[in-house]
């Protein structure tokens, strides 16, 4: 029988798992290349690129749903990210570290991009329909959490000791040398914690031609889904606007105010997303799950999907207002997060329903590479742009890109019972 740990054990932390090498390659590698004195446009195109293992995850995503277990997977993959960030630690100090960091990121983006299709997989054998909507908004928020600790407790680390030692290469070293220790922990916790549900398990007899055959089989059935056009349209438009403002949101905070920023320190920018940033993620996100998993996902769409332009009417404030008090800044961030836990609720939920039936592990990594696909081409430009326009019509852009956000969710087709308790 299947011993079935609480799913509070092992949400919070799987989830933090899978957020944080992302956040590490998209957003953390943002900063720390912008303190070692790189263009914001060579930063936007040269990160934006690191999404490409996340867009081309679904072709490998087969092996993951054929060979071992989700959870062996999700526990090896763990280490191996260890390994990618101590590499990125031992670059850093070198005279040739962009290149090498760059190349080090390339393993943590692939190794993070397979963890993900293994800790979605097991999330969902682990856990039964109701479980799944009610945990959505818990999964959300931890992943959130994760993503604005990293911009926030590891950035102010950083900043802390980029001020103690006036070595910022040193700083940032010291940094993600620590989130290697952090990842061979996670992987040592997981190895233990997690449960080993019954569905969960290798196909046996595996060749080179089930492989294939379950790899065409796997496309075959995701884009023959019915209302398969409008479903892979939101995922790559829902979050249109978030994929250009996430690119320039660390360097607008950091840019002095002359050059059309907030004139933040290193730590500052920590500290005003490693505090009041998780207050109103953390938020956001309960109140989606909670929302969602009494009302269904079609009855809260539309509030979710208002909640999610919050943060491009936030840029456009500050960038013109550029105000100096670091409480107003606060007062912004928690508006931005807040409407980021709560909106990108109803775009996670949408993606496991979706997702439901035959092959729907590997059908879920193909909808978050969409999602990758659809942050990765608008940022790559999003540092151009902004170099080109300047912050304040690059903020007003990203309103304008809304449009497409409303106008692919008025399309979508969902169960009205979905996601309600049963």
């Amino acid at each position: 029988m299947e011993k079935k740990r609480n799913p509070w054990a092992w949400i919070p932390t799987l989830y933090m798992a899978e957020a944080l090498p992302y956040v590490a390659v998209m957003t953390i590698s943002t900063i720390m290349y912008k303190r070692l004195g790189i263009s914001n446009t060579d930063i936007a195109l040269y990160t934006g690129w690191l999404y490409l293992p996340w867009v081309i995850k679904p072709f490998w995503s087969p092996f993951v749903d054929l060979m071992k277990t989700k959870r062996w997977w999700t526990v090896t993959m763990q280490f191996v990210i260890a390994v990618g960030f101590a590499c990125i630690a031992f670059s850093l100090p070198t005279s040739f570290f962009f290149q090498m960091s760059l190349a080090a990121f390339w393993l943590v983006a692939f190794t993070s991009a397979t963890h993900d299709i293994a800790a979605d997989g097991y999330y969902m054998h682990a856990l039964d329909d109701h479980e799944q909507s009610l945990y959505v908004g818990i999964r959300s928020t931890f992943y959130r959490i994760a993503t604005v600790a990293g911009q926030g407790l590891l950035v102010i680390l950083a900043g802390f000791l980029e001020d103690s030692t006036g070595d910022i290469p040193l700083a940032w070293a010291v940094t993600f040398g620590i989130m290697s220790a952090m990842f061979v922990l996670l992987s040592l916790y997981h190895g233990f914690v997690l449960s080993k549900p019954l569905s969960d398990k290798p196909v046996q007899g595996v060749t080179v031609r089930t492989i294939a055959r379950e790899f065409f089989e796997t496309f075959r059935t995701f884009f023959t889904k019915k209302n398969a056009l409008i479903a892979i349209l939101f995922m790559l438009l829902y979050r249109l606007p978030e994929a250009q403002l996430v690119k320039l949101i660390n360097p607008f905070m950091l840019d002095p105010i002359d050059k059309g920023g907030l004139g933040l320190t290193t730590g500052e920018v920590g500290f005003v997303y490693g505090t009041v940033g998780i207050v109103g993620l953390t938020i956001g996100g309960i109140l989606g799950g909670i929302a969602a998993s009494q009302g269904g996902l079609k009855r809260w769409l539309w509030p979710m999907v208002c909640a999610i332009t919050l943060p491009d009417l936030v840029y456009v404030y500050l960038s013109y207002a550029q105000p100096e008090s670091l409480s107003i800044v606060n007062v912004c961030i928690f508006i931005e997060q807040f409407g980021y836990g709560f909106g990108f609720t109803a775009y996670m939920l949408y993606l496991i329903y979706f997702s439901e039936g035959e092959h729907k592990t590997a059908h879920y990594a193909m909808c978050t590479g969409f999602m990758a696909l659809g942050m990765m081409l608008p940022g790559m430009m999003a540092g151009w742009l902004q170099e080109s326009i300047g912050y304040r019509h690059f903020f007003v852009w990203t309103i304008v890109c809304c449009v497409a956000t409303f106008a692919v969710c008025a399309f979508l087709k969902i169960d009205p019972e979905f996601g309600k308790k049963k």
